[in-house]
């Protein structure tokens, strides 16, 4: 077992070698309560890693992003990408996320355990954006059917900074490993909803049943007066093979047109009860 001499030459055998050697080491773990600083996720001790309870993640994907770069023009899929990817990366800045990443054609925020109203209050209002701005113009720009789906999900993760700190004068060879379910799970959330939903695990959701989040407002069709109904929808996941829970939860709805600014202000203060 193992890589043969006559397989590799030397100096690429060294590296492997090398990161087999860290590999064989005994890890060392820190407890963290909160997502720290970027600065603060160790890199230059190899076997340190930090531990966060219930880190949740939200995870915003664009649909027919394949189709949309296969037939569109430069520069026009280069404008749906920025709008698109942008937006989310400052809508969840301006919710205070304390981690932001962009992967592919979609980004994700994480937020501590303390926070899961203005998760939650993140991702309706890229939601809204998505389907009352995003979708309108990158369809009329770019003549392709495109779209936004999301996932959230809360879980314990361990962090740390792999990568070089410095290679031949670049310093963007190193990026932060979340390990554990939270982005993997939120991902994996957000590929199985469709078009405009926001799918939420059954575990994270049980943190949000304030009635702001769970009950509608009573407005139909732009019109309030109505009776209150559920926002959420229960489906079961476990023929999916993808998830290590049963239930998720799945919303349709956005940002009440007559309410929704109340709404978002009044979600966000339940953090601070």
């Amino acid at each position: 077992m193992g890589i043969a001499e006559s397989q590799l030459p030397e100096r690429f055998r060294g590296v492997i070698e090398e990161q087999l050697s860290i590999f064989n080491q005994q890890r060392g773990i820190t407890v963290r309560n909160s997502i720290p600083d970027t600065s603060e996720i160790p890199l230059d001790n190899q076997t340190h890693w930090l531990r966060i309870p219930d880190v949740i993640c939200v995870y915003a994907d664009m649909k027919s992003s394949t189709q949309l770069s296969a037939e569109t023009a430069d520069a026009k899929t280069a404008g749906a990408y920025q709008l698109f990817t942008g937006t989310a990366v400052r809508i969840f800045n301006a919710f205070d996320a304390p981690y932001i990443d962009v992967r592919g054609d979609g980004a994700f925020a994480l937020f501590d355990k303390d926070t899961p109203y203005r998760a939650i209050a993140a991702a309706i209002t890229f939601k809204t954006f998505a389907k009352e701005e995003f979708v309108p113009r990158a369809r009329k720009l770019t003549e392709v059917e495109v779209g936004a789906h999301i996932g959230v999900d809360q879980k314990v993760v361990l962090v740390r900074r792999v990568g070089l700190r410095r290679a031949e004068g670049r310093t963007d060879r190193q990026n932060e490993v979340w390990a554990g379910k939270p982005v993997n799970m939120a991902s994996k959330l957000a590929s199985i909803a469709d078009n405009d939903e926001l799918m939420a695990s059954d575990r994270y959701y049980g943190r949000i049943q304030h009635e702001l989040v769970v009950m509608s407002c009573g407005c139909v069709g732009g019109k309030p007066g109505g009776e209150k109904t559920k926002l959420w929808t229960e489906v079961d996941v476990s023929d999916k093979k993808l998830f290590d829970f049963d239930k998720a939860h799945v919303l349709r709805t956005r940002w009440c047109e007559n309410h929704g600014r109340e709404y978002c202000e009044a979600i966000l203060a339940l953090d601070k009860d």
